[in-house]
Formats: structure tokens, sequence, C-alpha cells
């Protein structure tokens, strides 16, 4: 295969060139808030408290987010820079040394991308996930000061054990984040406007389903290489923007799947990628395509689709907080290989790439299990790249082509061998 992957994808949708005016547009939001008198509040991602503010026209920022975005950037080592000059090892996650590095460094710079980060009138720290997350916005209580902070609790539970009490105890924990909302901005919740937002985010979440069904289609209509439609669900859950962008998305998928419009002419191996894609070095999707590889399917996006009930929408947002993170960076070994497994089977995968993550120990474990039970149970063979999700230093391009070669080859010779 090209010894010289691309850095950036090549996309075949043309919905995903509309996918940068859905960004700036946000971006030009969260910088514009400030001068319009819409409180900015700083918070992690996949949780219902996005929907919450969208409902009480509050700005919400992901600064977790942002770092994909230094990172297709060239911004990040300049960044890690700056928090490892601070002390933060490299053994760290790169989510972490990048938004450190970003807040005390170039978070001033206004010719960064999209106009940057505005700084935050209000602080959530989270009430859950990964450890990393959670000392993000201890860290950013201590550099803004003078942001408002609501420390939230959440129950860490796996998927199959949540019960009643967990529910109702978040339940509360979202009411009493609606006082301190009301408290700190002056803005009081709307309650019909808050079931219209659950609405729109239930929308996005069918519609983002509908989208991934297509995927099984042989030959799948689109590729990872367009994971960056996953922007709308990151950010913009509970907008008509995110349902309309999505729609787009849907009917443009459909009508490929329709007309029998693959990625390439020939496919012939259906990939699946573990773990979260290099920012930093997108065009990995595409590197296996020269040898009849298309990444059908990912973990990843199957974390951010949780149908929500609008009738009931305090119950709705305390579900969607209670499983946003299992589906992800809390999830028992169990459910990862459940998980894996039931993708393997709707996708029709040939083969499993396991990207062994520098940078996140939780969605990396477990992954040697993973790799016997897709032999064992589905004869599904799979390959171990080790790299970093934001950390280019941590990536080794010619190991990448060597392992990704290689397993290319066997594919090819396994599949031979079944034909004759």
């Amino acid at each position: 295969m090209n010894a010289n992957a691309k850095t950036k994808t090549r996309k075949r949708l043309q919905s995903s060139k509309e996918l940068g005016r859905v960004i700036t547009e946000y971006y030009m939001k969260c910088t514009s808030a400030k001068s319009e008198g819409i409180p900015v509040g700083w918070m992690p991602p996949m949780n219902g408290v996005i929907e919450l503010f969208y409902a009480m026209d509050l700005q919400p920022v992901f600064p977790e987010n942002w770092s994909p975005v230094c990172a297709a950037f060239g911004l990040t080592p300049q960044n890690f820079t700056v928090s490892e000059n601070m002390g933060y090892s490299r053994d760290l996650c790169g989510y972490l040394r990048n938004i450190i590095g970003y807040v005390h460094g170039m978070i001033d710079d206004k010719n960064s991308p999209f106009g940057g980060l505005p700084e935050p009138d209000l602080l959530l720290t989270p009430w859950g996930g990964c450890v990393p997350v959670m000392k993000i916005f201890h860290a950013l209580e201590r550099r803004f000061p003078e942001a408002k902070i609501f420390r939230g609790d959440l129950p860490q539970v796996p998927i199959e054990e949540i019960n009643d009490d967990h529910i109702a105890y978040v339940i509360s924990e979202m009411h009493r984040l609606v006082e301190f909302l009301s408290h700190a901005t002056g803005r009081r919740l709307d309650l019909d406007r808050l079931r219209e937002t659950v609405a729109l985010s239930d929308q996005a979440c069918a519609l983002w389903d509908e989208i991934m069904t297509y995927r099984t289609c042989i030959p799948a209509p689109f590729s990872a290489a367009e994971m960056g439609i996953m922007f709308v669900m990151v950010t913009l859950q509970g907008t008509q923007t995110a349902v309309d962008y999505l729609t787009m998305v849907r009917d443009e998928v459909r009508q490929r799947a329709a007309d029998g419009a693959g990625v390439i002419e020939n496919e012939t191996f259906r990939l699946f990628w573990d773990n979260i894609p290099l920012w930093y070095n997108m065009g990995l999707f595409n590197y296996f395509e020269a040898a009849g590889g298309v990444m059908v399917a990912e973990t990843y996006s199957a974390a951010w689709s949780i149908r929500m009930d609008p009738s009931d929408p305090f119950r709705a947002l305390a579900l969607k907080t209670l499983y946003s993170y299992p589906m992800v960076s809390c999830v028992s070994i169990s459910k990862r290989k459940e998980m894996v497994i039931k993708a393997c089977r709707d996708y029709h995968i040939d083969g499993v790439i396991l990207h062994r993550n520098k940078s996140c120990a939780p969605i990396t474990l477990g992954q040697m299990a993973i790799k016997r039970q897709l032999e064992d149970e589905l004869g599904i063979p799979s390959v171990i790249i080790d790299a970093d999700h934001m950390d280019a230093r941590n990536f080794s391009m010619a190991q990448f082509q060597t392992r990704a070669d290689a397993f290319m080859e066997m594919l090819a010779a396994k599949k031979q061998h079944r034909a004759s």
C-alpha cells in the first residue's frame, strides 16, 4: 500500500462538506455569546446537561471536544509543551494535557481556529466518568476562579446494573443543577421548552441510528472517514441544527445505499476500528482502501446515541447521563466484548483493528480478551495498532504500515483459501 498515508481523510459524502459550516457556526455562537449576554458554561460531553443548557438559552462549551480541533489544526504540540512544562507527565491522557496547555497558553490568541474558546462564566465539574475528565475540571476551577462552579455527583455503575434508585438520585441532581443555573444566570427553566429540546435530541438520535444502519449495506455507502459528522451529536444535541444536518446526511446515505454506491469501487474487506481515532491523522481510515478494505464501523460512534422520552424530560436526561460514560470509558470488559461482537455480526466484519491507545487506558482494557473472543466465536482476525488519539509522538507510521500491510495480506490469503 501507499507508504504516504494522508493526514486528512478522503470523504465521499457531499454532506460532509456542509459540516464545516455547522462547526464554524457553533464556534461563532460560542465566541459571540458573552457580547450577547448569554452565559457560557464549560462542561464535559456525554450528559443530559447539554439539552438543559439549550432549553435555558445558555451556551454549552466542551473543552474535551476542543482537543480534536487542536489536533486537526496541528496545535497539540505547543499545548503539550505548556502542560508538560507545568509538570504534567507525558503518560497522562492527551485530552487532559492538551486542555491544560491550551487554557494556560494560547486561549488568549484570537487567531486560534474559529476564534478559540470563550472563558467560562460557569463550570460544571463532572458528575462522573473517567478520572482524567474529572481532573481536567478540577484544574479548570483553579484556572478560572471567577467562574461559578457546580459540582455534580453521578453513580458510577455499569449499564446493566442501573436501577430506579440510581435514576432517582440523578433526577434529584438535575433539579439541583436547575436551581444553581437559575440562581447563577437569572434564567428560569420552561418545562415545555425542555420537552421540545429533549424531543429534538431524540430525533437526532433516531436519525443517527438510521444513518448507522445503512453501513450494514454491502457495499457500505460511507466509512469511518466521515466520522466528523459526529460533531453534531457531541455539541448540538437538542437543537434543530442537529436534526436538520442529520436529515441531510440520512437522505444522502439512504440514496447511496439504494444506488449501491460504495466507498471504493471494489469493497473486498469490511473492517472495524476499536477505540478513539487518531485525531491528528484521520487519513489512517483511508489507508486500507488501496487493499480493498473499508472501515465500515467503529466503537466510538455507538456511544453518542441514546434515545430519550420527551414526555418525562428529567428522567430522560438522567438516563442519558447515567448511560453515556458506561458506553465508552467506564464500560465493563464483558460489556465491551458484547458490544464489539454484536457490531462485527451486524456489519459483516472481516477484520478488526484494535487501537491500543496510550492516552486512554479505560477504553483499551480488555482488548486481548476481545481479540481472543473474535477469533474463537466468529473466526474474525484482528491486529493491534499502538498509537495515541492525541499525541503523535506516541505513534509510529512505519510500525503502523508494517502491521497494517501484513494484516491485509493475511486477510487476502484467508479469503483466497476460503474461495479455493
